[in-house]
């Protein structure tokens, strides 16, 4: 059994990082969504409203569960068994980020390996802070975020009625 990690903070989980998690968990049998826990990042939703954001948005997938972490990566991905960690790039600006910390995880763990998946280009430009701005702005966000997200993002930023 193949067990393999997407990790991120997902402050918001997106119709972007869904894709990814959709496509890794049609590859893999068994997929974890890492919700990293670093407060010294100020999220704009605590842990455990992304930890239940993530978990709606993975309701119907069997092989998908959804643990929270804190730390470096490559240890939560060895403290479950994880032997794959995957990852997800929306344009060539992530690359080189993504890159370097490829090269960092492969020096401390040589035993993970990278699995890189493009998103799905209608999502290629969703970013979590881009959508936190739209929604601080009132505006819409239709076919970006799962509509649970949206609500949670408006309770955050009320304003009269997004303009969709």
């Amino acid at each position: 059994m193949t067990i393999a990690v997407y990790p991120g903070t997902f402050d918001p989980i997106t119709n972007g990082h869904i894709d990814v998690i959709n496509r890794a968990s049609a590859i893999f049998d068994r997929l974890i969504v890492g919700v990293y826990d670093r407060p010294d990042e100020q999220p704009l939703f605590s842990l455990t409203e992304r930890m239940d954001m993530v978990n709606k948005a993975v309701a119907d997938l069997p092989n998908v569960c959804v643990k929270s972490y804190a730390g470096l990566t490559v240890d939560f991905v060895r403290e479950v068994k994880g032997t794959v960690m995957i990852r997800g790039f929306r344009a060539s600006s992530d690359f080189e980020q993504e890159f370097a910390m490829a090269l960092m995880n492969k020096k401390l763990a040589p035993d993970i390996e990278l699995v890189c998946l493009i998103t799905s280009t209608e999502y290629q430009f969703l970013h979590s802070s881009l959508i936190k701005e739209v929604a601080e702005l009132g505006g819409c966000l239709k076919d970006m975020v799962p509509d649970h997200v949206a609500i949670a993002l408006k309770r955050k930023f009320p304003k009269d009625e997004a303009r969709c």
